[in-house]
């Protein structure tokens, strides 16, 4: 007899156990891997069909607005609006495939991910061409020493931003 009470208070404090995890973890979406770019933020966010943002990782580019109070205005740093333009010539109204590092999302809840399109690795194509920064911050660094390379390629070569004179950069 005091087997099969165990044997139920087990089955029971199991039940319990899972009734109150499984709403937790189906509460995590998946991270996606394959998602259709809605449209282009910037030159370094982009938005995914299901209202996502994704901040490519490894980079940063001119902006094109700040905040103002409480809301955004249109306030381009020089290069910004080339930069966001070049994004949108690469990725907007593709599918892409989304790659992630050690941690998947940042502080403001973006996914961080290394996006590329038919093979190409868009972050990497950015700062090729002279439209980002290198911007390393760990543990996301799977990429980091091929952006230094690719960054002092087109800085040599005074590609995108680096034609601009130090002062406007």
């Amino acid at each position: 007899m005091i087997r099969t009470v165990r044997r139920s208070a087990g089955r029971w404090c199991a039940a319990v156990l899972l009734s109150l995890v499984l709403p937790l973890a189906s509460c995590a979406a998946p991270l996606p891997t394959d998602a259709r770019v809605r449209r282009v933020i910037d030159g370094d966010t982009i938005e995914l069909t299901d209202g996502r943002l994704v901040r490519y990782i490894g980079i940063d580019t001119p902006e094109t607005r700040r905040r103002a109070g409480d809301r955004w205005v249109e306030d381009p740093e020089p290069f910004g609006r080339e930069a966001s333009e070049a994004n949108r010539r690469l990725v907007e109204g593709h599918t892409v495939r989304l790659e992630y590092d050690v941690e998947p999302h940042d502080r403001y809840g973006r996914l961080l991910a290394y996006v590329y399109v038919d093979g190409r690795l868009i972050n990497a194509q950015l700062v090729e061409e002279g439209y980002a920064h290198l911007l390393t911050i760990p543990p996301n660094v799977k990429h980091a020493e091929e952006f230094r390379e690719l960054a002092k390629q087109a800085r040599a070569e005074r590609r995108g931003l680096w034609a601009l004179p130090p002062s406007r950069r």
